[in-house]
């Protein structure tokens, strides 16, 4: 059972590129407009104000951006249901129906999305999808599962059970979108969205919620104006890896004090459930379970300070990569390949502070790899994936050298 997994999310130098190449397509056109990048949950990440755009426009570019990351499309496909006929789609909740919003995609998955507003419709859309062919970067970063929500809130719930409560306990994102909600029979109805709430809080703002109910009976009332928080306990943050996943809240045990508890609870078994897993005392164990689940898409197994191991899926061939600080050792599970090394790069471009990328490669040496087999690469060399079997799956051990 994989209770955590990897996503890619655009960062802040990503972001910075697509607004570069947006207000570069802005300049050239005369246009006047504000463009806004968020993150895969619809957060701001950047924003840029052109000379002379309206004031109005910065709220509406981050809608539009945000619209374009929560629902996976171009805004554009919303205002097209719109003035057909669907006037439901205005009710689309964290939608504007509004063109100019575009997802920003690496390899099918959604890490982010732009938004321009201030021109014509078809001209901020244009302005956008400029700043989405931007060669921009992301950082991959811990993402809860399903499963690991449902482990969490299954064990609050089972506690509650064994003490006779019956609360709702809602597990959510590190986004603060909920994931699993476990809804005893016996629950009061208004714990639903509170429990959510809860959850969300803790979040979103990587805290427990108590703190901010602790502020506000301490003699700091504001924090009941704090964005999207409540100031009530019963909400847990849950990490992986030193990261905020995702959060669970317990509402309508029978004190809030046992809401705390219950969620506390929660978050405690699925760091024990982390820790059964191997990762106790800098210990990594991965069962067959999770590599088979990681292998269906690809990723990374585990990050650290020294090293990573990644789970590697090809189905096509791939640029030329150099990396100036780690070194790669390959072991292949399955299928075959062609994997040249050394050689010269071919009009070389920076992704990252050592990290270069390439079309192409003159010279080289080429190596024919086999269910097995294993190539180490060391730092400084330049090494491309020129055929590949569909899939060709492969551990990739990175060392820092």
């Amino acid at each position: 059972m994989q209770l955590a997994r990897t996503r890619r999310t655009i960062d802040t130098e990503g972001a910075e590129a697509v607004l570069a190449a947006a207000a570069g397509r802005a300049r050239a056109k005369g246009s006047r407009v504000v463009v806004a990048v968020v993150d895969p949950h619809g957060e701001l990440v950047a924003l840029r104000r052109t000379p002379d755009a309206q004031v109005a426009s910065s709220r509406v570019a981050v809608d539009k951006a945000r619209s374009a990351a929560i629902f996976v499309r171009p805004s554009r496909e919303l205002e097209e249901q719109v003035s057909n006929g669907r006037l439901g789609a205005l009710a689309l909740h964290g939608a504007v129906a509004l063109t100019g919003g575009i997802p920003l995609t690496v390899d099918g998955e959604v890490v982010g999305a732009v938004g321009t507003s201030g021109e014509t419709p078809d001209e901020d859309e244009q302005i956008s999808i400029a700043g989405a062919a931007a060669d921009f970067s992301t950082v991959e970063v811990a993402a809860l599962t399903q499963a690991g929500a449902r482990l969490a809130a299954e064990a609050a719930t089972a506690l509650a059970t064994a003490r006779g409560v019956d609360p709702v306990v809602s597990v959510v994102d590190a986004g603060g979108s909920p994931v699993y909600l476990s809804r005893p029979d016996g629950a009061q109805v208004a714990s639903v969205d509170v429990a959510t709430d809860k959850a969300r809080t803790a979040a979103i703002y990587r805290r427990p919620s108590k703190d901010f109910e602790d502020q506000a009976g301490g003699g700091r009332p504001s924090a009941l104006h704090l964005a999207r928080a409540v100031a009530l306990q019963g909400g847990i943050p849950i990490t992986f890896d030193g990261q905020v996943v995702g959060a669970i809240g317990v509402s309508g045990a029978s004190s809030a004090g046992e809401d705390q508890e219950l969620a506390v609870a929660g978050a405690n078994a699925f760091a024990d459930a982390i820790a059964r897993n191997g990762r106790a005392n800098g210990a990594a164990f991965f069962s067959r379970e999770t590599l088979d689940e990681k292998f269906a898409e690809g990723g990374l197994l585990l990050d650290t300070d020294g090293y990573k191991i990644d789970a590697g899926r090809r189905t096509a061939p791939g640029e030329v990569e150099y990396h100036e600080r780690f070194v790669d050792v390959m072991h292949v599970v399955q299928g075959t390949a062609t994997v040249v090394t050394g050689g010269t790069l071919v009009e070389p471009r920076e992704v990252a502070a050592g990290e270069l990328r390439a079309a192409s490669v003159e010279g080289g040496t080429a190596h024919e790899l086999s269910e097995g087999d294993v190539l180490a690469i060391p730092n400084g060399v330049a090494h491309q994936f020129e055929r590949v079997s569909d899939p060709f799956l492969y551990f990739v051990v990175k060392v820092e050298a």
